[in-house]
């Protein structure tokens, strides 16, 4: 199977939208630039943004994401939708509404997030054991936000367990969500392989809205495997793209990755990040990029242990420029 690449929303109607997932923690704005430059993304979706009994300010939407200064796209030019995360339905369409004023093109429902402190307060994944809470917050959300504009849902398959998949799934659909996207795992399976990808087939065979099936997506052959056995064309992809930023291009046929790819990215992003925080954040951040990467480059893991103990961003910028002490090939 293969994947073509469209432009925004309407792709999603197309043969197969390639959909750069929302990770909180990993996928900021700055990794967003770099992944989304690298291209094979129909849109890609923010951090989620906390919404907790109270209108929040352009500020923080702002913050969360940058591009709303930008047209709503990356530096690049692929969509950026806002990922909204909360339980009062009032409060949630009172948030989407602002976002949607300040230039949002799309809204995305986080009801998957396995965070303990989400969790706590009634967020995320566990409202995934109230489907009728899901379709109250779903459907304040899509009265609020202009029709044209789409809403959309991300959910896992359940938050103990999987007995309600399928009822959050119509409950998204009947409230008016545009798509559902699925990660194949419930909130207390984590990210422990596998994904449940044969599980999402019921989802979809019963949905007249497209499903994006989300979840342990790390080579081309996977992609091919999860469409197969869920039924859809559709994907998101998350930890493999952080892990190999040329994914989303092999899995259209279009690029193979290389490390010699790979690594002026990273350099690319480590000078991106200089100045954004404190130095130590920073270098936290390009750390745990390197991390992912050394999943699937041996020369990646070399550099890591190389850099691990570096307290300050400047350091690591200084090691991986030409002539540090850090070589870009293995």
């Amino acid at each position: 199977m293969m994947w073509q690449q469209n432009t925004g929303t309407a792709a999603l109607y197309a043969e197969g939208a390639l959909v750069l997932a929302p990770m909180e923690g990993v996928a900021d704005y700055w990794l967003r630039q770099i992944l989304t430059q690298v291209g094979g993304y129909d849109w890609c979706v923010t951090e989620f943004v906390r919404v907790s009994g109270r209108l929040l300010p352009p500020s923080v939407f702002y913050r969360w994401c940058p591009e709303l200064k930008q047209d709503a796209k990356t530096l690049s030019g692929t969509p950026v939708h806002v990922q909204l995360l909360g339980s009062d339905p009032a409060c949630m369409a009172e948030n989407a509404a602002r976002a949607v004023e300040l230039g949002a093109p799309a809204i995305d429902l986080n009801f998957g997030c396995p965070a303990k402190t989400v969790n706590r307060h009634s967020g995320g994944a566990v409202i995934l054991d109230t489907p009728e809470l899901l379709y109250r917050i779903t459907h304040a959300v899509r009265q609020a936000v202009p029709a044209h504009l789409p809403v959309s849902v991300k959910m896992r398959l359940g938050n103990t367990d999987k007995a309600s998949a399928l009822a959050n799934a119509i409950a998204a659909q009947e409230a008016g969500a545009a798509w559902l996207t699925v990660h194949a795992r419930t909130k207390c399976e984590g990210y422990r392989p596998p994904a449940y990808w044969d599980l999402l087939a019921p989802l979809n065979q019963a949905l007249t809205i497209p499903l994006i099936a989300n979840g342990e997506v790390w080579r081309p052959a996977d992609a091919v495997q999860c469409a197969q056995e869920s039924g859809t064309p559709h994907l998101m992809i998350g930890r493999g793209a952080v892990t190999n930023p040329f994914l989303a291009q092999e899995i259209r046929g279009t690029q193979q990755a290389t490390w010699e790819k790979v690594f002026p990215l990273l350099q690319q992003y480590s000078q991106a990040l200089l100045g954004t925080g404190l130095p130590k954040q920073e270098a936290g951040r390009i750390k745990q990029w390197l991390n992912y990467l050394r999943r699937q480059w041996p020369v990646a893991e070399t550099f890591y242990h190389e850099l691990k103990r570096e307290r300050t961003s400047e350091a690591i910028v200084g090691a991986l420029v030409p002539g540090g002490r850090v070589r870009g090939t293995a």
